[in-house]
């Protein structure tokens, strides 16, 4: 009985089927180590190869400088350095394997942004990224010039179009890579997070797929450099844009995905894909990558934070042990007069809680000795926070001196409501070489102390439920000096991330009183952040890379 096949069909399905496997290589480069990023994506390439069978290996941008190499990429020996990188790779890397990999490289007299491809000892070609961003945490157009061509490679029958990260933004390139024959589109990439991101990404992704009706694979960084973040989640879409294989966000590895010829078109098949997880998970494993590789790459062998009693220490405590492990964590209570039993109480057992090494320090001897040393200077004026300040002043003195004396570097835990606004101590709560939670709202930092609760207890419920205290005063409260949180964010998140005006905040709704001065606020305390610790960027908008504001202006917030 004969069935519905046409005799054709038949025969396609009898035939051998055409295919191929690419390794998404998801790693972490060092920036500035060229000989160890070379080892670490000549040993990426054989894992592929052993493990997967890889008959392409793809890798990041600039991979061997490390992303953002910054002005390293004005220094005299950078082409001599990636030379030698280069020829070690034409010697080292398997055979039979078309590796892509991204390194800057002057050519002609003119620093690129490039993407080279690499089979059986041999450089075949490299594509020089067209699209440099120069916005946000982006300076491209500081350093390399724009490329204009398109590179089309055929591999095993498969035409592959190359691109680097910015380049996908901008569906340019994209065009031109697709007319110039491009079967499969692969793209190099150096995305940092931000909160909601990674649907950003997705959303590009399918709209690109849709627009050309290929497939698309994007390969992302991953790990922390200074105050930026790459979360990975590297992926392959189909031509229609769904998703077919994403790799782990969060997680340093190798991807494989399997594409199949069909008819003439490459398809890529379904494979693993990362699930979905909250918003809040995302961030918190982005501030615990962020804390963890800043201290790792930098060397030092711990932290030493001072607990308060608070909810900002208490997260940025449980987030550095989360990083690094409860035996590189020491924590400082340092308690005055107005240091509530209850913080005490707190701080001690969120320690006891998480393991941490543990000391208390009174400072109230040290700060009356500030206070009679100052007394003449003193004579005459009000008490205000000055003497509030030489508390903070203190603990900053006496963190940073367990930090010379044990070399442990200090963790800050100033959130961002507070950074925007100044409430912060300069040399006081503001010492310190990072600070995990210096993007992230007031909002988030409940957010996320709640969640990691639910994971498993970290932070003492009370310290969440408590109104947040500064605790410089008798019966201070946070809500003495600021709007509630709550209004504080809002505002605070149209001022910065959204560039709005003092008025059109106002016209959306909020307090008039409150809007100008949580913006003068913000405009005043410039010169408080440029002297703050870098920490790990989470929003759009943080404070550091991407806002550059003077110091000193004659700006109105109203405009």
């Amino acid at each position: 009985m004969r069935d519905n096949r046409s005799y054709r069909e038949f025969q396609e399905n009898l035939a051998p089927m055409q295919d191929l496997t690419l390794v998404m290589a998801q790693f972490d480069p060092l920036v500035g180590d060229i000989p160890g990023n070379t080892e670490a994506a000549i040993e990426a390439v054989r894992e592929a190869r052993i493990e997967h069978g890889a008959d392409i290996v793809v890798l990041s941008e600039l991979f061997l400088t490390g992303y953002p190499p910054e002005d390293l990429l004005l220094r005299s020996s950078l082409e001599t350095r990636l030379a030698a990188a280069r020829q070690r790779m034409a010697e080292k890397v398997v055979k039979d394997v078309l590796v892509i990999v991204g390194y800057p490289g002057y050519r002609d007299g003119y620093l690129y942004n490039l993407a080279g491809a690499l089979l059986n000892g041999q450089w075949l070609g490299e594509y020089a990224k067209q699209a440099l961003p120069n916005y946000q945490v982006f300076d491209e157009q500081r350093y390399f010039s724009v490329g204009n061509e398109p590179l089309v490679l055929e591999h095993q029958g498969a035409r592959l179009g190359l691109l680097v990260c910015e380049d996908l933004w901008e569906s340019g390139p994209v065009q031109q890579a697709h007319e110039a024959g491009a079967e499969i589109l692969i793209t190099l990439n150096a995305s940092p997070y931000h909160q909601n991101k990674q649907a950003e990404r997705r959303a590009l992704l399918k709209a690109r797929a849709e627009e050309i009706q290929r497939p698309i694979v994007y390969v992302n960084q991953i790990g922390g450099q200074d105050e930026l973040v790459f979360d990975g989640g590297s992926a392959v879409v189909n031509d229609k844009g769904d998703l077919c294989v994403q790799a782990p966000h969060w997680q340093v590895g190798v991807m494989p995905v399997r594409f199949v010829n069909e008819n003439g078109n490459w398809v890529p098949r379904q494979g693993e894909c990362d699930p979905d997880v909250e918003p809040e998970e995302s961030l918190y494993c982005a501030l615990v990558t962020g804390v963890r590789d800043y201290v790792n790459k930098s060397g030092f062998p711990g932290v030493v934070i001072g607990l308060s009693g608070g909810i900002d220490s208490a997260l940025t405590l449980a987030i550095a042990v989360d990083a690094l492990g409860s035996d590189r964590v020491h924590a400082v209570m340092m308690p005055y007069h107005y240091t509530a039993d209850i913080s005490k109480q707190d701080a001690a057992e969120q320690a006891r809680l998480l393991g941490v090494d543990y000391d208390v320090m009174p400072i109230a001897s040290v700060v009356e000795a500030f206070t009679e040393t100052l007394a003449e200077s003193f004579a005459g004026t009000e008490r205000d926070t000055t003497e509030e300040n030489l508390q903070s002043r203190t603990r900053g003195v006496l963190l940073m001196a367990i930090s010379n004396k044990k070399g442990l570097m200090v963790l800050t835990t100033g959130n961002k409501s507070e950074m925007a606004v100044g409430y912060a101590t300069l040399y006081g709560d503001m010492v310190g070489g990072y600070n995990a939670l210096k993007d992230v709202y007031k909002t988030w930092v409940y957010r996320l102390a709640n969640w990691r609760n639910a994971q498993e207890p970290a932070i003492p419920e009370r310290v969440i439920e408590r109104p947040p205290s500064a605790e410089l005063a008798p019966g201070q409260q946070d809500s003495d000096s600021l709007p509630d949180y709550g209004t504080l964010d809002a505002i605070l998140s149209r001022y910065i991330e959204g560039d709005m005006s003092a008025e059109a905040i106002i016209e959306a709704g909020y307090d008039h009183e409150a809007v100008y001065r949580v913006v003068s606020l913000v405009d005043r305390c410039e010169y408080k952040r440029r002297q703050a610790p870098i920490g790990v960027r989470v929003t759009p908008r943080g404070f550091g890379r991407d806002r550059r504001y003077p110091i000193v202006n004659g700006w109105q917030p109203g405009e």
